[in-house]
């Protein structure tokens, strides 16, 4: 199985250095992705419509990405893998990381917020969030510093968070009518 993640990995990254202009775009991707959909899903709150669902989407997705997080914070106690380019696999494009290769944060995160848009019903968002999320992902493989297996491995989290937000929050309960009527 490592032999098919190393060539995945490598086939992807070997584009890097091919074109200046994707380089840059996977790094600036990889760079701000995150933080543009954080920034997309907080521009919802003010959202005409029905509101309430809105809102409870929207903090199912912010419980969902934190959760998902944290469950990232204790798997590489279980699981401490280096980073591909640490193994010979990628070339690096930006500044090493300090942290385990897996499970990847960056898909965790954005997968955990299409995957809140996707199960709560609010499929064209969710459709856009999963595709910012795809782009995110294929920027950390491609600019060297995750293993294919590591972004699969970190949307597979975030599924998994959102799905436990889902079953744990619910909608019009007191707490959520709380927090969605703010502002």
């Amino acid at each position: 199985m490592y032999d098919l993640d190393a060539f995945l990995t490598h086939a992807i990254n070997s584009l890097a250095g091919t074109n200046p202009a994707i380089d840059f775009l996977m790094i600036w991707v990889s760079a701000i992705g995150v933080p543009l959909l954080v920034l997309a899903v907080a521009g919802q709150w003010w959202r005409q419509g029905d509101r309430d669902h809105t809102r409870h989407v929207l903090v199912a997705a912010g419980l969902s990405f934190l959760f998902g997080l944290a469950i990232n914070q204790v798997i590489p106690v279980l699981v401490h893998r280096i980073r591909p380019y640490d193994a010979g696999i990628s070339h690096l494009l930006i500044a090493p990381s300090a942290d385990p290769s897996f499970p990847s944060d960056h898909a965790t995160a954005t997968f955990a917020i299409a995957a809140a848009f996707l199960l709560l019903g609010m499929r064209r968002l969710g459709l856009w969030f999963l595709a910012g999320a795809l782009l995110v992902t294929v920027s950390r493989v491609y600019i060297g510093t995750h293993y294919v297996s590591d972004v699969l491995g970190g949307a597979l989290t975030g599924i998994i968070a959102a799905m436990a937000v889902r079953a744990l929050y619910w909608e019009g309960t007191r707490l959520d009518r709380l927090i969605t009527r703010i502002l």
